[in-house]
């Protein structure tokens, strides 16, 4: 299947400034399978080494970091020639050999021009419980996520939609040959969600019950995870904090409050055990900027904030959310819904190396999101229909002026004025494209 990252490890491979690359994301996200492939179709050959799978590879790492003579006895166990810029070397499952990641600088310095990429499942909590340090300024980094919807648009062999709507302008309205089909997709999407084992499932069969089954499945394992990766002491903590995420975002200010997460626990017993799921890439928190100047970072309230679920196809399933429910509607589904919406827009940004935060003034208005582009603040309304009455939208206009904004829902495209703000309204299912509106 189609995936987004591949351009990028395309522009990596030819990049003069290249260095080992660090490949992180969520588990199953399909981190080995796009390296392998990127691997066999770009490179004359591929070596594949799995510390995990094999502990025998960790030894070439414990006598001491002369390359030439770790690639000699890769090349020895392996059976397999390294060339330099024909070669592609892959270390999977890294985190299982703390020397394998220090030995990346010396790849760095000492043959720059040997391809060096290495991923690992959980590897932000490996880092940090086994107290590993990557080597600053040698490497290279990229995050894969689950699969986007444009993705899993491609993946279902409507690729011709994407082409098409790819340059559409504000001054025509999507007819329903592409806006009926789009919208169905959508729906779709947030029921398969992005993790490649369901999206090729679904791509195949179009069978929902097996799309759950895997589903179930993942999320069984990263249940799993805890248990083996933890701290034991954090262990029952994680899964509060994991059991809560879907409960506290079908809240109507859904806000993250620790409080709700067990009753008389506090804060300060938790934090450990949410950075351990933010560590794991299970979850992304979006924080709240009340001050909306650049840079936002630097505005950003570290106490005030909202956790998501990394891919929209398990928040549902976590859910208990049916797909029939999604298909159809539901009025008791009417809350819930505005927040897998959410959960599928900031999710969506993240995939677009986009970083947003939410702004809120007292307790009269907030708004769903905002980012910065080229020194620029781009406000985001969103809804779940195609009701795009938004006062907090136009409250934000009218404090801070911005250029450009978004009112993201169901509706058709269409372009008005705001205050002084031009205003576009884009269809959930164009998100992908909100970069070609600036």
């Amino acid at each position: 299947m189609y995936r987004e990252i591949t351009e990028k490890l395309k522009i990596w491979r030819d990049s003069k400034r290249r260095k080992p690359l660090l490949v992180s994301g969520v588990r199953q996200c399909g981190k080995t399978y796009i390296i392998k492939e990127f691997g066999e179709t770009y490179f004359d050959n591929l070596v594949y080494i799995n510390f995990e799978s094999s502990s025998a590879f960790s030894g070439i790492f414990d006598y001491d970091y002369d390359i030439n003579r770790i690639l000699q006895e890769i090349e020895t166990v392996t059976g397999q020639k390294i060339t330099p810029e024909k070669t592609l070397l892959f270390f999977d499952e890294i985190q299982e050999c703390p020397k394998a990641i220090t030995s990346l600088k010396y790849f760095c310095e000492n043959i720059r021009n040997l391809h060096v990429i290495c991923a690992g499942s959980l590897l932000g909590v490996a880092v940090k419980a086994n107290n590993i340090s990557f080597p600053v300024g040698k490497i290279n980094r990229m995050t894969l996520y689950p699969m986007s919807f444009r993705e899993f648009v491609i993946a279902c062999g409507y690729e011709n939609y994407i082409s098409i709507l790819s340059g559409w302008s504000t001054d025509r309205e999507i007819p329903d040959l592409y806006h009926v089909p789009m919208t169905k997709l959508l729906k779709e999407y947030f029921i398969v969600g992005g993790m490649p084992e369901a999206v090729l499932e679904w791509a195949t069969s179009r069978d929902f019950s097996a799309v759950e089954e895997i589903q179930e499945e993942i999320l069984s394992d990263y249940a799993d995870d805890f248990s083996k990766h933890a701290p034991v002491t954090e262990i029952p903590k994680i899964r509060w904090i994991w059991d809560s995420v879907p409960v506290q975002l079908a809240k109507e200010n859904n806000k993250f409050m620790f409080s709700h997460v067990k009753e008389g626990k506090r804060s300060a017993e938790l934090e450990d055990a949410l950075q351990w799921l933010r560590d794991s890439g299970l979850v992304e928190s979006l924080h709240l900027v009340s001050n909306p100047n650049i840079p936002l970072i630097s505005n950003a309230d570290a106490a005030y904030f909202k956790v998501y679920m990394s891919d929209i196809g398990l928040l549902r399933k976590k859910s208990g959310i049916s797909s029939r429910t999604i298909l159809e509607g539901n009025n008791l589904y009417k809350e819930f819904k505005g927040a897998i919406t959410e959960n599928y827009v900031f999710t969506e940004l993240l995939k677009m190396n986009l970083s947003p935060y939410f702004w809120r003034s007292g307790n009269t208005a907030e708004l769903d999101f905002i980012y910065e582009k080229n020194e620029k603040v781009i406000p985001l309304e969103v809804k779940a229909a195609d009701n795009t009455r938004a006062k907090s939208y136009r409250q934000f206009c009218k404090k801070t002026n911005p250029e450009t904004g978004f009112r993201i829902s169901l509706k058709n495209i269409a372009e008005n004025m705001c205050e002084n703000t031009r205003t576009i309204s884009l269809p959930l299912y164009l998100l992908w494209n909100i970069e070609n509106y600036l």
